[in-house]
């Protein structure tokens, strides 16, 4: 597949022991030409790990990029309608994510912990 020029959404969620595999993968992305989309879910771009402290990965991310991370599913809702992305990776996916991509769901602390589910 050709990289160059395509709009790539990369999207980090909480597999935090592996941001520091996954980030050298973003930078040959970029280095072969594609447009790279920051996103992180909600923990991701919230929680310090003992893997690294988000506003470091954060920083790095940004920096890499040239962009400001999508965070919020607010944020994240103009994506699809307005085509920003001509693929989306999902780089490292946590078995969370993985159960909520197949089951619809979405989900975080900011609706209070309630659940919400689009039935195919």
């Amino acid at each position: 597949m050709k990289i160059e020029g395509k709009k790539i959404g990369f999207v980090f969620t909480g597999s935090f022991c592996t941001f520091k595999k996954t980030i050298p993968q973003l930078k040959e992305l970029i280095e072969k030409g594609a447009d790279i989309l920051p996103i992180m879910s909600f923990n991701s771009y919230q929680m310090d790990t003992k893997f690294g402290k988000a506003a470091e990965y954060i920083e790095e991310i940004e920096h890499i990029t040239q962009k400001e991370i999508i965070h919020t599913i607010q944020g994240a809702e103009p994506i699809g309608p307005n085509h920003l992305t001509d693929i989306m990776i999902v780089a490292p996916c946590s078995g969370n994510t993985i159960a909520k991509l197949a089951n619809s769901i979405i989900d975080t602390p900011r609706n209070n912990g309630n659940q919400i589910s689009f039935k195919k």
